[in-house]
């Protein structure tokens, strides 16, 4: 992931525009186990899995070819964003990234440019920790793009000290979390008329840390802010955690809403990847992530494969509302898979973003 994001609105909404659609088929895949929550833990299947991925990534950019999609992404001008925009670009696709820093998307802009030329790429500078910035951006890809094939919602980051942003949200939730719902959002029309088309988040076995789920009384971690807790050892609340919790339930809710349109919706986690998440968090975590990262991260390449998957394959053309590890369908946390908090999160969302003083009142929610 990374922290270089920004968007906007066009009043469109999550809104169903189709509801007379053939039901999804039903899709049952083994889980695999999940991790021991921390969002850290490396298995000895992970390194295998690099010699796998290696061998098939070939085959697969062969397989499932995106000659002529349109793939919208987030948190893409560095490490797994920027490595699954490149491995999709070379699979035919045209990309339109979103990125803050003006440098970093330039030179991911290049790097497109080299490994799929011709194709019309474009980027898309904002600040995604602004929900107004986030509705601009999101105007201006409708705006450009005459259909959306696929929204990566990938942008994140881990802040060392609670920071709150202009519209007065903590920085994590506003980034990990509303920026996928605020975007989303803006692009929901456009997705839904190019149906099939697929939404596909990044979240992470960090989502397990707050067990007893999240604190609707709190999303901003006013009471007490404790960036990022794998062993569970503080009292304080886990604000990453909490913010891929609601990854998850947001791709519940959303997928459930979406029923019946055509576009899926899937979340995943990627595995502990070395990109640049906590280097500009400031603290404790500018100096320690990235000496674990150099001890025990995945590269880039193979935490973004399951992202890429899920934007490509036809093996998952019918899936929607499911969390992915390692390309498998894996039980979420019980506290991710409650459907009234989904709902709950949705509606507390929708108030933050003031959609309903975007003249969206009376209108059939999807």
């Amino acid at each position: 992931m990374s922290s270089d994001c920004r968007s906007r609105n066009c009043g469109r909404g999550f809104y169903r525009v189709c509801r007379a659609a053939s039901a999804r088929s039903a899709l049952t895949q083994s889980p695999t186990p999940r991790g021991n929550g921390s969002g850290l833990s490396l298995s000895a299947g992970d390194r295998s899995l690099a010699l796998q991925l290696a061998n098939t990534r070939e085959m697969s950019a062969k397989d499932h070819s995106m000659k002529g999609k349109i793939v919208v992404a987030t948190g893409a001008t560095s490490g797994i964003g920027e490595a699954a925009v490149l491995e999709l670009a070379g699979m035919g696709a045209r990309v339109a990234i979103v990125g803050r820093d003006q440098r970093r998307a330039q030179a991911t802009m290049r790097k497109l440019e080299a490994k799929a030329p011709g194709l019309g790429h474009r980027v898309h500078l904002a600040d995604l920790t602004s929900m107004a910035e986030t509705r601009r951006v999101g105007a201006a890809i409708i705006a450009s793009e005459p259909r959306i094939d696929v929204l990566i919602n990938n942008a994140g980051a881990i802040f060392a000290k609670r920071r709150l942003t202009a519209e007065g949200l903590e920085m994590t939730f506003a980034l990990n979390h509303m920026a996928y719902f605020v975007l989303t959002d803006a692009l929901s029309g456009t997705l839904v008329a190019s149906a099939p088309a697929r939404i596909v988040s990044t979240a992470s076995d960090a989502h397990q840390n707050p067990s007893a789920g999240l604190d609707f009384n709190d999303l901003q971690s006013a009471k007490g802010y404790n960036a990022f807790n794998p062993l569970g050892r503080s009292k304080l609340a886990d604000v990453y955690g909490r913010s891929k919790l609601a990854n998850v339930l947001f791709t519940r809710e959303l997928a459930r809403r979406l029923a019946g349109t055509g576009v899926t919706v899937n979340c995943l986690h990627p595995g502990f990847v070395a990109t640049r998440i906590g280097r500009s968090a400031g603290g404790w975590a500018s100096l320690v992530i990235p000496l674990v990262q150099a001890a025990l991260a995945l590269p880039p390449q193979q935490g973004a494969d399951t992202i890429v998957y899920l934007a490509s394959s036809p093996d998952v053309e019918t899936i929607t509302g499911e969390y992915f590890v390692k390309r498998k369908v894996t039980e979420p946390s019980p506290a991710a898979r409650d459907d009234v908090a989904a709902k709950r999160l949705w509606e507390a969302s929708e108030k933050l973003a003031g959609l309903a003083q975007l003249g969206r009142t009376g209108r059939r929610a999807v």
